[in-house]
């Protein structure tokens, strides 16, 4: 573990960048093809790379499965397999800008929801800076006019659900290692998707067999410098800048997308990710 904050940045950037083009190749593909397919071809790719990397990590693949507590460590991975389904489907319905402005609200759901579930405290500051993130979120949704349209709820099940799996991999971490957590994420991610997939298999042009190795290429990629990120520098250094992923994707949507951004979405993600900042430093402060 080196200490190389400004390393780790930049890693975080080039991370942010990387995780936003994958969005838009599965927006691209998932117009055309069903999700469920889309992802499971995903996963398969990344459950091959998790298993090299644990396996590097922990010297063998019994070591990096060995786990004590087994249903944590598979929910987890369902979890996110079905949540990267959600948000797919939500980018299709509602654009990369629109989906990840409402996304953006999962750091403070992680944070509204560590107490009861993990059991931590939350200060009267940061429950402050929760209410005032969902308030960002209804300027997005706009009550009343949109707040109750199915699609508008689409991203914001899956910013609940990626909250959740945030939550479960703090709690998976107090017992199992960092590798073990990651093989379980491929694998039983990679598992489901596949039940599920096969059912639902269409054929494929060769041109978007093309942006599928693209859309692989770029999950493994992103998650490779991701673990990068995190070995040279602290989380609480880097995590902020995650919320660049918000600013590519949505210039990848506004430029080469077609997509528009209104007011009420540029102003409500200003206040969500502000929010959002605010508890990070909260958090950050308490634990310095």
């Amino acid at each position: 573990m080196q200490n190389n904050p400004r390393l780790g940045i930049l890693l975080m950037i080039c991370t942010t960048f990387v995780f936003a083009v994958q969005d838009g190749i599965s927006r691209h593909l998932a117009e055309n093809y069903n999700v469920i397919m889309i992802v499971m071809i995903r996963y398969w790719f990344f459950a091959a790379f998790v298993i090299t990397i644990a396996t590097r990590q922990s010297g063998s693949i019994k070591a990096a499965a060995a786990t004590k507590q087994p249903i944590v460590q598979i929910t987890r991975g369902v979890l996110l397999a079905l949540e990267i389904c959600v948000m797919v489907s939500a980018f299709v319905l509602l654009g990369l800008v629109e989906s990840h402005a409402i996304f953006a609200c999962y750091p403070l759901l992680i944070a509204a929801l560590s107490g009861p579930v993990l059991g931590e405290q939350v200060g009267w500051r940061r429950w402050a800076a929760i209410g005032i993130g969902f308030i960002g979120v209804l300027v997005i949704l706009q009550p009343g006019y949109t707040v109750f349209a199915p699609a508008a709820a689409v991203p914001l099940a899956s910013a609940f659900m990626f909250a959740l799996y945030g939550l479960l991999t703090r709690y998976a971490a107090r017992k199992d290692s960092t590798a073990t957590s990651f093989f379980w994420t491929g694998t039983s991610g990679a598992v489901v998707m596949t039940l599920a997939g096969v059912w639902f298999w269409e054929p494929m042009t060769a041109t978007d067999w093309q942006w599928m190795a693209a859309l692989c290429i770029t999950g493994a990629g992103g998650h490779w410098l991701l673990i990068k990120t995190y070995e040279v520098a602290e989380a609480s250094e880097v995590q902020p800048f995650a919320y660049l992923q918000l600013v590519f994707a949505s210039a990848i949507g506004l430029l080469l997308l077609g997509e528009t951004l209104r007011p009420n979405v540029a102003i409500g993600a200003a206040i969500v990710v502000g929010a959002g900042l605010f508890t990070l430093w909260r958090a950050k402060k308490k634990t310095s």
